[in-house]
């Protein structure tokens, strides 16, 4: 089985997309001639011709409206945000059209298409491109958002998410493109959407996580091992819809549970998640959950990224505490 890195297996997930349906097509600045900033579309041009594989204008709004359209008309586009920080210039298109349809149209059309979206930071970027937006997408009904952290969940989610008869936001963390590496598959897959993967085992507490915040995580739970803890690791892949039984199970084996992400605390998805299991596992735990986040100000330029984004020290921290409760 061939080792494939983050950017690699979302490329090959492309290729046999579209192989496999002349109704996928992928759109966005840049994706065409240049094969996207990060080359997740390189060779797709190349390949499938200008038809399919469209260079669009620097216009977020416009490339959402387009897909949107075609989905209704029986395409299946995948269209790309080059960075999640110009993602609120199309979220007209989201919050009022990409999720409403199925519901506004009682069924007769649906939308099947693919947002994709470079996520999170700690890649030196400039300002408005390193965001962390899931919770603006996750509020909105009627869309399925997706956030992977390894190359094999990559590209068998992606695959998922083109299938799939509603429209997907696919968050891909940029922080991973080339920095992880793993075992692909070389024919087409999926991997479920709305299902959770257990990254560790354990029996002392739960770290939940999602995107390049897994690895911190996995990084966390190996320093704790030595300090005589279990830590277990969940990685949620998939953030709307929620595999709250996975999230419960969990909850309710360890008794301590911590969610790290790289959004802002206030009003994040790590916020619903700890709602959740404070509603519904009140009685399993052992210590209040901690949410690891990003802090409440604006990404900072790459100078003070790696002080604002959480590392494994900031996770250890709030672990220890848990235990100690």
């Amino acid at each position: 089985m061939p080792e494939l890195n983050l950017v690699q297996a979302i490329n090959q997930g492309l290729h046999q997309a579209m192989a496999e349906d002349e109704r996928v097509l992928v759109l966005g600045e840049d994706v065409g001639l240049n094969g996207g900033v990060f080359r997740a579309t390189e060779g797709l041009q190349q390949k499938f011709g200008a038809d399919r594989v469209v260079d669009t204008p620097l216009a977020e709004i416009g490339i959402l409206g387009s897909s949107i359209g075609l989905a209704i008309d029986g395409f299946r586009p995948v269209c790309e945000i080059q960075f999640d920080g110009f993602l609120p210039s199309g979220m007209d298109q989201i919050l009022c059209h990409m999720g409403r349809m199925r519901n506004r149209t009682r069924g007769r059309n649906t939308v099947p298409m693919v947002l994709r979206c470079p996520h999170g930071g700690l890649i030196h970027a400039p300002e408005h491109h390193s965001e962390s937006p899931e919770a603006y997408v996750c509020h909105t009904p009627g869309i399925k958002v997706i956030c992977p952290s390894t190359p094999a969940d990559a590209k068998g989610l992606l695959i998922a998410a083109v299938r799939d008869p509603d429209p997907v936001v696919f968050f891909e963390p940029k922080a991973l493109y080339r920095a992880v590496k793993g075992e692909v598959p070389q024919e087409p897959y999926e991997t479920p959407i709305g299902k959770a993967r257990q990254a560790r085992i354990g029996s002392d507490l739960t770290l939940i996580s999602w995107g390049a915040m897994v690895h911190t995580c996995l990084k966390a739970a190996e320093i704790l091992e030595k300090e005589g803890a279990s830590a277990e690791v969940l990685d949620l892949r998939t953030l709307a819809p929620l595999d709250l039984d996975a999230i419960l199970a969990s909850a309710h084996k360890t008794g301590r549970v911590v969610i790290a992400h790289e959004a802002p605390n206030m009003g994040s998805w790590a916020a619903e998640v700890s709602a959740l299991i404070s509603e519904r596992s009140l009685l399993s735990l052992k210590a209040p959950v901690k949410r690891v986040g990003s802090w409440d100000i604006r990404m900072p330029l790459f100078r003070l990224e790696k002080h604002y984004i959480p590392d494994a020290e900031r996770v250890l921290s709030a672990a220890r505490a848990i235990l100690a409760f």
